[in-house]
């Protein structure tokens, strides 16, 4: 049997309807040992589900050649952002990047901890050839091992850039983002800055940014808007969270700033929700595209694209306006994962857990797994997370992170379904 919730299951119509039903439901078969799943990995006396990739919609023919329709000012960059964008996390087929710049796609975001390294090798081989000054090519200030340390040397931090720039097989980066920021510390740390005037000097590095899904990341977004030092800023933003990210992109709009959003799909179930149609399915990351970009100082969106088809899918929604038919689905979305979602920038929990676990993170990562197709990597994510710090306390511990969430989230229960899947990995 597979766990309660878990994609593919069946669930009694009472349970699925039901989220404290389905965590009871889970709590027994916990007791009982009774969670020996397809595809188990064995930890203590149970048996837990790691799950395939999750089926993608089926492909329309109307999607087939999509392009990219649109494109907007990057803020005082001078550089025109397709609307959608290539997001570059498990990157590892050059022939995807090679397409999505066919197709019309001018941004690129990658990273040196976006499988190793592996991401932008791949990259750098599938824009390989192509007119160095249509493209608009992004990293960060991090390794292959991880993000840098806020007191990193000089020397480090750009040792760092010139390993990407190495892998890219490229002069220059466009941009380099201060890479998920989550203080205020980190965004004005004086060796980065002091490292990417050096770069910019050298020709390396043209304009600096920052990212950030983390629990300050409002606060750290806004002031990073009015130091009046950053070029863009890249932030999780998606259907009506973060109310008070509309009044910072305004003002990143007023200043030149330019604005990037990312996580726009909130999670990304929708290929494993009971409640969806085949055609909700298929409409819900275009209608979760096309509110993003409803907004007009938001200069375009960064997504995933692994996989060729998820070019078609995704450009399809290029340059079209948001319906009320795609409210209307993005509402029922929001109903069916209100006690599933944990919200980037939130953080709520965090100082309520008596083992430091870092809530967001974990289940994040957990994210990569389940929705993304991305378990190596989200395994990888969380082998380097310290030791004491795994959700293995979670299965017996009192959960008074629980009490702390404002969405009533089942904490304990998500972690310990999390660390199986990913220790395990």
């Amino acid at each position: 049997m597979r766990a309660p919730g878990e994609a593919g299951e069946v669930i009694p119509d009472n349970e699925r309807r039901d989220p404290d039903l389905s965590r009871r439901a889970f709590l027994r078969g916990a007791a009982a040992g009774g969670l020996t799943l397809a595809g188990g990995c064995k930890y203590g006396t149970q048996l837990f589900l790691i799950h395939d990739t999750p089926k993608a919609p089926a492909q329309q023919p109307a999607w087939a050649g999509s392009r990219v329709q649109r494109y907007r000012p990057l803020g005082r960059t001078g550089f025109q952002m397709s609307d959608i964008s290539f997001g570059c996390s498990g990157l590892d087929d050059a022939a995807v990047a090679r397409r999505g710049a066919e197709r019309g796609v001018t941004y690129f975001d990658t990273s040196p901890d976006y499988s190793r390294a592996g991401s932008e090798l791949a990259l750098g081989t599938g824009l390989r050839g192509r007119r160095r000054d249509a493209l608009f090519i992004v990293s960060k200030f991090c390794t292959p091992d991880g993000h840098l340390a806020t007191d990193a040397p000089v020397a480090t931090v750009i040792a760092s850039v010139e390993g990407s720039l190495r892998r890219l097989g490229i002069d220059y980066l466009d941009l380099c983002h201060i890479h998920a920021c989550n203080s205020l510390d980190r965004l004005m740390a004086p060796n980065i800055h002091e490292a990417f005037d050096r770069l910019k000097q050298a020709g390396k590095v043209r304009f600096i940014g920052v990212s950030s899904h983390t629990p300050d990341l409002e606060t750290v977004m806004a002031h990073a808007v009015d130091s009046g030092r950053f070029d863009v800023i890249m932030v999780a933003y998606n259907f009506r969270n973060w109310p008070d990210l509309t009044n910072i992109f305004r003002r990143a709009h007023e200043r030149g700033v330019g604005v990037v959003a990312m996580k726009t799909l909130k999670g990304a179930r929708h290929t494993q929700l009971a409640d969806f149609t085949p055609s909700e399915r298929e409409s819900f990351a275009q209608a979760a595209f096309k509110w993003v970009l409803s907004n007009p100082h938001v200069s375009g969106l960064v997504v995933t694209m692994s996989r060729r088809e998820q070019i078609d899918e995704y450009l399809y929604a290029s340059g079209q306006a948001v319906t009320a038919s795609d409210v209307s689905l993005l509402e029922k979305y929001d109903r069916l994962v209100a006690r599933d979602y944990c919200r980037p920038g939130c953080g709520a929990c965090l100082d309520a857990c008596p083992y430091g676990v870092p809530v967001d993170d974990v289940l994040r990562y957990d994210m990569y797994a389940r929705n993304y197709g991305q378990r190596r990597e989200a395994a990888r994510l969380y082998a380097e997370l310290d030791v004491d710090r795994r959700a293995d306390h979670c299965a017996t511990c009192s959960a008074p992170c629980e009490r702390t969430c404002p969405f009533e989230l089942p904490i304990r229960d998500k972690l310990a379904r999390a660390h199986h899947r990913l220790a395990c990995a």
